[in-house]
Formats: C-alpha cells, structure tokens, sequence
C-alpha cells in the first residue's frame, strides 16, 4: 500500500462521516418537520448545530487537509474538478460558519431561555432551507470528486448547475412554505 492509498481512504472515510452524518440529522428534520413534530425538528436542528462546531466542522476541515495533501504531492490543482471541488468546499464551509452555526445557536439560546416559541421554530425552519441548498452543494462535490469533469464534459457540468439550481429553487421555496406553516401556540 502507499501514501496516496492511506491519504485518499482517510479522506474518503472524513468525507463520509461529515456529509453523511449531517444529511442524516437533516433528514430527520425534514420527517419530524412533515409530521409536524415540531419538538423533534427542532431536537435535529438543535443536534446539527451542536454537532456543527465538534464533529462537522473538524471532518471538512480534515477532509479538506487530505484532499490538498492529495493534490499538492499527487494530483496538482490546476485541473477543473479540483477548482469546482474547492469552490464547493468553500461555499458549504461558508454556509455552515455564517448561516447554520449562529442561526442554531440563537435558536437554541431562545428554546432554553423561552421554550419552543414561534420564533425558535422559524430559525429551524431557516436552518432547513438552508440545508437544501447547503446538500446540493455537497452533491455536486461529491459527484464532482467521482467524475472529474473537465470543459469539454458540459453534460456532467450541466447536470451540476441543474442541482445546484434545484436545490436553491428548494431553498426559496422553503422560506416559502414556512409563511405558511401554521405556528405553534
């Protein structure tokens, strides 16, 4: 076995345990969200955002570290699918930092200082729009990582702007559905 084989499991086995466990916790959300579990959606988001700073935040991290050992000593950066794949990074970093960590912490400040108020429930509710754009990200790396596309392969990129579209058409539409959503007492 050699270096490359044991950096690229590793980062795999990050990569996995970080997009997996938090599409897991989202999922959760969403079920108790439709079922109108509003305790348990709000139970998954408060768990996404403590989970965030000590096991999500950490895995991408490493999971960058690895994948730019890859790059820097086996791989080099200047092809397109490393670029979009960094792009993608970047943006579901930037996404969990200034969108999901302050919204799930001033949620759960207001849940332990007011309880499940209409408020709480709202920031949960933003917290899961966010996530459906955050996973179509995570989609298009994931699938970025697998194909590697170059220019010339405008079907798989075409395909990956059709997610990221989709998943932000979701995300708007969440912020949609959740005017509507009635409000608890």
């Amino acid at each position: 076995m050699d270096w490359y084989s044991i950096v690229k499991f590793l980062h795999i086995v990050s990569a996995t345990i970080w997009v997996g466990g938090g599409f897991t916790l989202m999922v959760l959300a969403f079920l108790a969200n439709r079922a109108g579990d509003v305790p348990g959606t709000l139970q998954a988001m408060r768990a996404t955002g403590e989970l965030g700073g000590k096991l999500f935040a950490p895995l991408s991290i490493l999971t960058l570290a690895l994948g730019l050992v890859m790059c820097w000593f086996w791989v080099g950066f200047s092809d397109l699918w490393i670029i979009i794949g960094l792009a993608g990074y970047a943006t579901t970093f930037c996404v969990g930092m200034f969108i999901f960590k302050p919204t799930a912490e001033k949620m759960a400040s207001m849940i332990d200082r007011d309880g499940v108020t209409p408020g709480a429930l709202d920031l949960g509710h933003r917290i899961l729009a966010a996530a459906c754009f955050d996973y179509s990200v995570m989609l298009v790396i994931v699938a970025d990582m697998v194909l590697k596309p170059a220019l010339h392969d405008i079907a798989i990129l075409a395909g990956m702007l059709m997610i990221l579209a989709i998943g932000l058409a979701l995300s708007l539409g969440g912020k949609r559905r959740r005017q509507l959503t009635p409000h608890i007492a």
